[in-house]
């Protein structure tokens, strides 16, 4: 955002090597100011069936404080999404790249994942992966009604022109992520989790392990983001409800999530 954070960045990169050989080389690109968006889409090389849209919450404190992480929740659907930002979306940037792919004789068949910021000038890149999304697929596969077996077959074979769209759960699904005391700084691993084999899940609540691990019989962490709880709700405020009941009976030490997903 200014000079200072631009120095702060470069000198962890560069200096301190936090990011190992990957901090070698840095991009200056420009700053983009827009809520963010999640849009992942399978391809055959031909045909593109794109997932409902998610958004991701990246920064580590409520408000969007903090520095980025690799994800402390998401929600789908996404509010206030037109069809003309969707369609835009599909012809700028999905759709392109896999006619890029093809012009490259690369002849790709999975998961596309699209990062984008919606700015006043209208969806930007922010980052591509041939993925799905961290934690946007945890909503993404509460509210999906379709079989994925099938969507992934026939991806495979190059046949997704015989399928129609998936159906989707109307509801709103919202994910949030318990990461350890220092995250994404240093933390502490091998610390003892409570609670999280009492919470009642089923269809409408699951919990996503991460960075978690059974050492003598104790369920540990062992990462930075340890697990997520997603629930589904006939709205924003009832899935909230339901995901944050869960998330206060769970415990361990230097345990910290947001407290706002998804940001207004």
């Amino acid at each position: 955002k200014d000079r200072a954070e631009a120095r702060a960045a470069l000198r962890e990169c560069m200096a301190t090597a936090r990011f190992g050989e990957a901090g070698k080389t840095v991009v200056f690109e420009e700053v983009l100011e827009g809520p963010e968006l999640s849009v992942m889409v399978l391809t055959d090389g031909h045909t593109i069936i794109p997932f409902e849209p998610a958004r991701d919450h990246k920064p580590v404190f409520d408000e969007d404080k903090g520095p980025n992480t690799g994800g402390m929740g998401a929600v789908s659907p996404v509010m206030a999404l037109s069809n003309r930002i969707k369609h835009q979306i599909e012809d700028q940037v999905l759709l392109p790249a896999v006619h890029g792919l093809n012009r490259e004789e690369i002849d790709f068949h999975g998961f596309l994942y699209a990062g984008l910021m919606l700015t006043e000038a209208g969806p930007k890149v922010l980052e591509f992966n041939c993925r799905l999304g961290d934690p946007e697929t945890q909503p993404l596969m509460m509210r999906l009604k379709s079989d994925l077996v099938p969507l992934l077959l026939h991806t495979i074979d190059g046949t997704l022109a015989e399928l129609s769209a998936p159906e989707w759960d109307e509801r709103t699904a919202v994910c949030v992520v318990a990461a350890s005391g220092g995250y994404p700084g240093e933390y502490e691993k091998g610390v003892a989790i409570r609670g999280l084999a009492q919470l009642e899940t089923g269809p409408d609540l699951q919990v996503f392990h991460a960075g978690t691990a059974i050492r003598g019989g104790d369920l540990i962490t062992t990462g930075g983001r340890v697990f997520s709880i997603c629930a589904l709700g006939e709205d924003v405020e009832q899935a909230r409800e339901r995901v944050y009941a869960a998330m206060e009976r769970v415990e361990f030490r230097g345990k910290h999530f947001r407290k706002d997903i998804p940001v207004r």
